[in-house]
């Protein structure tokens, strides 16, 4: 089968940037207050004796999966990009990291405790997002539940030709509004608990849209 073409762009341009994208990305401690608190309350939800391990996905060079991992979540990571996976098995080889897309998780269904997709889907072009939130909720256990965060917009479609110290890419990006965002994953089946919308601050150009959600039992 044919590879969505968004997939090959998205996965050649990581692997183009991973270096200079490991270097310039900002360590868990550095995010803003808010953020942090958003990761440590979903760190609390998914800690052990919470069933299933956690999946991030989108995990890049693994910072967020090590930072999760340091609060007591039994956390692998998942990313499309190889050369991104190898940075991440290279900073935290006591971590699980695997090459794979979201569109077609190689996870069983119902085998994990909680899902963490951080500034992971907004490249994924918004006719594939139910299939994306449809894997969600297929690879999570009842109950398991599932944190995504990301730049949201009012139907931006971006197309940067260059990123991340001037290197080529051919991705897009597509930032949609946040109630867009909590429909499409309560079409998918998943419960949105909590829609958290952050204004631009500081250098940030952009809202960040943070949502958790859960399978219902």
């Amino acid at each position: 089968m044919t590879e969505p073409s968004h997939l090959t762009a998205v996965r050649e341009s990581y692997d183009t940037v991973a270096a200079a994208y490991a270097r310039g990305v900002k360590e868990p401690a550095e995010l803003d207050p808010v953020s942090r608190a958003m990761l440590s309350a979903f760190a609390e939800l998914v800690r052990p004796p919470h069933p299933g391990p956690v999946a991030d996905l989108g995990c890049g060079p693994g910072k967020v999966t090590a930072h999760l991992a340091a609060l007591g979540v039994p956390v692998f990571g998942v990313d499309l990009s190889p050369r991104m996976i190898d940075l991440a098995r290279a900073a935290h080889p006591e971590l699980r990291f695997t090459v794979g897309s979201m569109t077609a998780l190689d996870i069983a269904d119902g085998e994990l405790g909680g899902i963490l997709a951080y500034y992971a889907t907004h490249h994924t072009p918004p006719r594939w997002l139910p299939t994306v939130f449809s894997e969600f909720h297929r690879t999570l256990a009842p109950g398991g539940r599932l944190m995504l965060a990301g730049h949201v917009g009012d139907d931006e479609h971006l197309r940067p030709a260059h990123a991340y110290g001037d290197h080529p890419v051919s991705y897009e990006s597509y930032l949609l509004p946040p109630d867009r965002i909590a429909e499409l994953l309560h079409e998918a089946g998943l419960v949105v608990t909590t829609r958290l919308v952050q204004e631009p601050e500081g250098a940030s150009k952009r809202q960040v849209g943070t949502f958790l959600a859960y399978r219902p039992e």
